[in-house]
């Protein structure tokens, strides 16, 4: 089976229409093709509008949004499965509210399955998202975690963001735990951390606990290989390692958000799975791919 469950289209930042990714991953010769529109439910996504575009889908279009994808269930019934899902990020302020990845939240739209993930990371200073250009993500670090002697506490920047992570875990209801270590996105221009650093792994080690305890499954993201952002993919080898030796299932997406992006990589993610150990990927719905 050829399997995507990690979809943008144009309902939030993808730049095709959700028909057009359909068509395109029936020619491509998808089994089954899920769409994740980036969403904050109950919070409306306008609150970050003022240092970037709006990337989530807006609140006022999400009952369109789904109707849209039930619609495309039915017209393609027999050319491809379809699935109903939302990419719901978690993000919890004093100030703007809570948005927590949880299965009951979203129960009013039906979904047949979530991602959680995290792109935004709050502070006591503010908040910022880890999903951006780099000079943007530079700005942000040196305003929210710039030390006594102006340099960026990197080390800072890591454990707040995996913390919203175990936070999301432990809190949380969701079936796919989107790009584990999406900060690394922008880390080979920024270098503000070091992979190999003995408490950077120790915030790996400390995540995996929690990505097990929750039962989810973890997505092998070819991502930033389609937009050249980096040349990997997420997790990192050494968190995978991990993660296979904890028993918890993965599977592979591409995070597309183009028609040509619907595939990308997914060979090499099959040998990154491998590698690790994986005889199989898992997905919602009791969706098994052997390797």
């Amino acid at each position: 089976m050829k399997i995507n469950m990690h979809t943008h289209s144009t309902w939030c930042d993808g730049k095709n229409t959700a028909e057009e990714m359909l068509l395109a991953a029936i020619k491509k010769g998808f089994d089954l093709l899920g769409f994740s529109s980036h969403c904050f439910h109950p919070l409306d996504p306008a609150f970050y509008e003022a240092f970037d575009s709006l990337w989530h889908i807006p609140s006022a279009n999400i009952e369109a949004y789904t109707a849209e994808i039930r619609r495309l269930q039915e017209k393609y019934a027999d050319k491809i499965k379809i699935m109903l899902g939302f990419e719901a990020d978690y993000f919890e302020s004093s100030q703007y509210g809570s948005a927590i990845p949880d299965k009951k939240n979203y129960s009013i739209y039906k979904p047949d399955y979530l991602i959680g993930a995290v792109h935004f990371v709050n502070t006591d200073k503010g908040f910022y998202t880890v999903d951006h250009h780099a000079e943007v993500i530079k700005e942000n670090l040196i305003k929210l975690y710039s030390k006594a002697d102006g340099q960026i506490d990197g080390k800072q920047a890591v454990i707040d963001y995996f913390e919203a992570e175990r936070q999301m875990l432990k809190k949380g209801n969701f079936d796919i735990l989107a790009h584990p270590d999406l900060l690394r996105k922008r880390n080979g221009q920024l270098k503000i951390f070091c992979e190999e650093d003995s408490w950077y792994k120790e915030q790996i080690k400390e995540t995996v606990k929690e990505i097990a305890k929750a039962g989810v499954i973890t997505e092998i993201n070819t991502g930033a290989i389609a937009r050249g952002a980096m040349d990997d993919t997420y997790p990192s080898k050494y968190f995978l390692d991990l993660l296979y030796e904890k028993g918890v299932p993965v599977c592979i997406n591409s995070d597309a958000h183009t028609t040509d992006g619907l595939d990308c990589a997914f060979d090499r993610a099959t040998q990154t799975a491998r590698k690790a150990g994986y005889k199989e990927l898992i997905y919602p719905g009791n969706n098994i791919v052997k390797l």
